[in-house]
């Protein structure tokens, strides 16, 4: 645990708020390990090692404003992205993703926190989409809430209930890694047999 606990109590608060807003509002930070460390982060908080609450703060503000940030650039960059025809951007994409944002798009702001690389993308792609700016307001804050404070409640939770949980600390968390990439692996996969047909 002294290697886990040296990493975050290093980057610190601060820390964790820019690597949540780097990963939901910035599109290159798809990479990063959101959903991993928020989880031990819970899980140093039952030991002792830093501040719950201030962890849930601290990646609530980073997971929302990343958000806000990824759809205004989506808003306002997005039209360029689309203007010309390529292999993945096409202009005609952008009715279509109007078209999901205005059936779906609640649902996936909030879905999206839990999915690598979508909640990367989730963001930016409301704000092409031209999602109404309310409805985002509303679930990019309830989608926070629920991401930033159950993830980090949840391992705290485990971590006082397991004797010795630094012993499968690493297990553990590669597991959260695992199971949380499960979704954008099946539709990856999904994918590619759908193009062989």
């Amino acid at each position: 645990m002294s290697a886990l606990n040296g990493f975050i109590t290093g980057i610190g608060y601060i820390g964790i708020f820019l690597v949540l807003f780097s990963e939901t509002g910035l599109l290159v930070g798809f990479f990063l390990p959101g959903d991993s460390l928020l989880f031990a982060a819970g899980l140093l908080a039952s030991q002792g090692y830093i501040s719950l609450p201030l962890v849930i703060i601290a990646g609530f503000f980073g997971a929302v404003l990343g958000n806000f940030v990824g759809y205004y650039l989506g808003e306002k960059f997005g039209y360029k992205i689309f203007r010309e025809k390529s292999t993945f951007f096409r202009p005609e994409y952008v009715s279509k993703i109007e078209q999901f944002y205005k059936k779906f798009g609640r649902v996936t702001i909030i879905l999206a926190r839990f999915v690598p690389i979508v909640r990367t993308g989730a963001a930016v792609l409301a704000g092409i989409g031209k999602m109404n700016k309310r409805k985002f307001f509303i679930d990019n804050i309830i989608g926070g809430v629920l991401w930033t404070a159950g993830i980090p409640i949840a391992s705290y939770y485990l971590g006082n209930k397991i004797p010795n949980i630094d012993t499968y600390i690493f297990p553990i968390i590669i597991a959260v890694v695992v199971l949380s990439s499960l979704p954008t692996t099946y539709l990856y996969i999904r994918s590619l047999f759908k193009k062989k047909k």
